[in-house]
């Protein structure tokens, strides 16, 4: 870097933002805005886990707009991580000509996905917490960690609304319902982001839009989504986590709509997404995104990567991840073809390097490597993923009060292929499912290496994961705990089952896991890439607990899984069953502490559990000519009901709901309704109760949902002990896309409902919209505010 450079106006934080993107632009070749588009994987600049000066001279040496993973990819240890991405930085700001630093990136769905990263409950999971307030905290702890190590912006979190669990990401996606998913994500992001920039970690919403919507469940697949219902629906969460929270970053999805690609559609970033909803961020790519638009997506001949990056810029993409591919050489080319205009280039400039200035990156682009330890694994952080493990427990049922366990229970059965599983309780996007693929690629794990295998025992240690089991017997040292797995997840081997039936006819009660193995290599049965056509439990885990069942001793089925399981067998001839889902580093402790009482468990379903796979899409916000068949209601071989209903769990206690009260028979379309309703534990333990508000627009000049989820609170109550729940809703939230695609508020009945699930109501009240139908800013319409007394 020479003088003239050092002393620019671009260095100089005193002056404004966007004075010091321009001066840096107006400085810039051609070559040296491309690079700032594109990415540099980390493992390419490295060589046994330092910086390579050859491989950075070939990959950084016209700068790079971000390094991909440092601490994700590398299997490095904080400390070693934060001095490689310091190596990075100042390869780049010495050895560059204008001295540019990198934003480094890393995922961290359920915890900063790397080596030590604190491994907290799967996104379903979290979603199960009705709890965004601990969500925030839990968005707090992971940018603590991530910027520790000299990271700037993770991929996190997935705002998809899912309602097909055929698809294996649906345990990375907080659910079904739009503003559950938005109340959820908007305190992630928030929790992520911060308020300081020169703290903050850059939060990704993703994936843009539609991705949870794929043809027959499979990953990349078409999305069919009408207009109303892409805005309605599918949009919400993004809108909801940008206005409130001020998400700086999107990331496209790799699905087409109606023949376009995401990642090849103007409409969707620069019409709908900047120009409708009002995001002023950065768009990258999901991986490969631009290569597979012609590749995969047959836009153009498979090897046209200029085509490739010409639709993309086009589209909006400012960036390209993981690596620089279509925007390097082939976006050069296309732009003196002139196939694209350098306007486009330098608009996606701007909006990184205007990002790059927020971040304070060209005034702390070091970290100190020593102290990048002290905030991992912390004794506060083990504590939160235990109480959200906790939360995010849904009793779904209880026949009996079979639970909570006694203490003086003498011989306890723990059986199951997941009940000493540590990898049983982590779900894709925890650091050991990321870490098999860089160490196995497509290879099965039955075929692995002995050194591939040596690799994977370190990876899967890289934190301390409490596996039920050991759970179990920390809670109940006086008991003896005989443990069989059984079988395993997948598979048909019954050599196990003597051993478990044995072990059950011993027991007082048997406690049997059973579930998924979540990964995205070959061997998973749920996570990215690994979508189903059934929905029961793989292998022979249903004949496992049929044959424990049949010993005659009480059981408990614990399920870890990512995806909503169909299980009527079990939920007929089982009498208690825990939905743990993939439940993170303190999962067996927290699983341990709802099965004998320590905790009540209070979670609810963020998603509907189907009787089979056959009811799939089964969702509670259906249009009043769905979910059923007419005239006889039911499939001729199934219910249409759903197994468990979104909302649903138990408790150890029970709750009495009051009469529901509205400030006011009559509310202007711009108005606000008041509703309030008095809850009271009526059992004689604590326990926590999520009350749901659910709102009905029951005549509309467009169809409407039978019901829609519009507030909820989650509440502690000592026995007896009573409080009251109030809620004050923007009337703008009853509003919708008319026939000419305005956003409408009409006059009408609207009614009103609460209770403990969504067909669990408890009380039912109406009132009037009153005025003129009113055309509304959807992005003007309040969250609904929540008052406990």
């Amino acid at each position: 870097m020479d003088d003239a450079v050092k002393t620019a106006l671009y260095r100089d934080s005193n002056r404004p933002v966007l004075e010091r993107v321009r001066d840096l632009m107006s400085r810039m070749t051609v070559e040296e805005k491309i690079a700032q588009l594109g990415a540099a994987w980390s493992t390419s600049l490295v060589d046994d886990g330092r910086l390579s000066e050859d491989k950075a001279t070939e990959f950084l040496a016209r700068g790079i707009g971000h390094v991909t993973r440092v601490g994700g990819s590398t299997g490095l240890a904080p400390r070693e991580s934060a001095l490689l991405a310091n190596a990075c930085q100042r390869y780049l700001i010495e050895n560059t000509r204008l001295g540019i630093p990198a934003i480094v990136h890393e995922e961290s769905c359920a915890g900063y996905a790397a080596f030590g990263g604190t491994c907290f409950p799967q996104a379903i999971g979290l979603a199960s917490t009705w709890e965004p307030q601990l969500i925030e905290a839990m968005g707090n702890e992971i940018r603590r960690q991530i910027r520790a190590v000299g990271g700037h912006h993770t991929l996190a979190p997935v705002l998809d609304v899912v309602r097909d669990p055929r698809w294996g990401r649906c345990e990375e996606t907080f659910g079904e319902d739009p503003y559950l998913i938005s109340r959820i994500g908007v305190a992630y992001v928030k929790g992520m982001q911060g308020e300081d920039w020169k703290a903050r970690v850059v939060a990704t919403g993703k994936h843009f839009v539609g991705h949870g919507s794929s043809e027959g469940g499979l990953n990349w697949a078409p999305a069919h989504i009408s207009p109303r219902e892409l805005l309605e629906i599918y949009v919400t969460p993004f809108a909801a986590a940008i206005r409130e929270a001020k998400l700086a970053s999107i990331m496209n999805g790799y699905h087409e709509l109606d023949g376009i690609p995401c990642g090849a559609n103007p409409y969707l970033f620069e019409e709908l997404l900047r120009g409708q909803v009002g995001f002023d961020g950065v768009v990258v790519s999901d991986y490969f995104t631009l290569p597979m638009l012609t590749r995969y997506h047959k836009l153009a001949a498979e090897d046209d990567k200029a085509e490739g990056a010409a639709l993309a810029l086009e589209a909006g993409i400012d960036v390209e991840l993981p690596a620089t591919d279509c925007y390097g050489e082939p976006l050069r080319e296309a732009l003196e073809a002139g196939r694209v205009d350098i306007s486009l280039i330098d608009r996606s400039v701007e909006r990184v390097l205007r990002m790059k200035f927020e971040l304070r990156l060209f005034e702390q682009a070091f970290v100190d490597a020593d102290a990048a330890p002290s905030v991992f694994e912390t004794a506060e952080q083990r504590h939160l993923a235990r109480r959200l493990a906790q939360k995010a427990i849904v009793l779904l049922k209880n026949d009996g009060d079979l639970l909570p366990l006694s203490r003086s229970i003498k011989k306890l059965a723990v059986i199951g292929p997941n009940a000493n599983n540590a990898r049983g309780q982590l779900g894709d996007y925890h650091y050991p499912a990321h870490g098999e693929l860089t160490i196995l690629g497509r290879t099965p794990r039955e075929q692995a290496s002995p050194e591939q295998l040596e690799r994977l025992s370190a990876l899967e240690q890289s934190v301390k994961i409490v596996t039920v089991l050991e759970g179990i017997r920390n809670a109940a040292q006086e008991t003896e705990v005989l443990y069989a797995q059984g079988c395993d997840v997948l598979g048909d081997s019954k050599e196990g089952f003597a051993e478990a039936v044995e072990a059950a006819r011993q027991a007082e009660v048997a406690i049997v896991v059973v579930g998924d193995r979540s990964g995205v290599i070959r061997g998973s049965t749920s996570g990215e890439t690994i979508d189903r056509a059934t929905l029961g439990l793989a292998g022979v885990q249903q004949e496992l607990v049929e044959a424990v069942v049949a010993t005659g001793t009480p059981v408990v089925v614990v399920l870890a899984n990512g995806r909503p399981l169909a299980l009527p067998w079990i939920s007929e001839n089982v009498p208690a069953v825990l939905e743990a889902w993939y439940s993170g580093e303190e999962g067996g402790n927290a699983i341990a502490d709802v099965l004998f009482g320590e905790v009540s468990p209070g979670g609810k379903l963020p998603i509907t559990l189907p009787h089979g796979v056959g009811q799939v899409p089964r969702y509670y916000g259906h249009k009043p000519s769905g979910g059923r068949t007419f005239w006889h209601v039911d499939y001729m071989d199934m219910p249409v009901s759903p197994l468990y209903p979104f909302g649903h769990g138990l408790s150890y206690t029970t709750f009495e709901y009051g009469e529901l009260t509205l400030g006011a028979d009559e509310v202007p379309p711009d108005g606000v309704l008041n509703v309030s309703v008095k809850v009271r534990n009526s059992g004689e333990r604590s326990g926590d109760e999520v009350v749901q508000l659910y709102l009905r627009d029951p005549v509309a000049t467009v169809t409407r949902p039978v019901k829609q989820l519009a507030g909820f609170k989650r509440v502690t109550l000592q026995p007896g002990a009573s409080c009251v729940v109030s809620f004050s809703i923007d009337v703008g939230q009853l509003g919708f896309y008319d026939r000419k695609m305005d956003y409408i508020v009409e006059p009408g009945e609207v009614q009103v409902m609460v209770g403990s699930s969504s067909e669990d109501i408890r009380q039912f009240e109406s009132c009037q919209i009153v005025g003129e139908r009113r055309i509304v800013d959807p992005n003007q319409v309040a969250p609904t505010r929540v008052e406990v007394t």
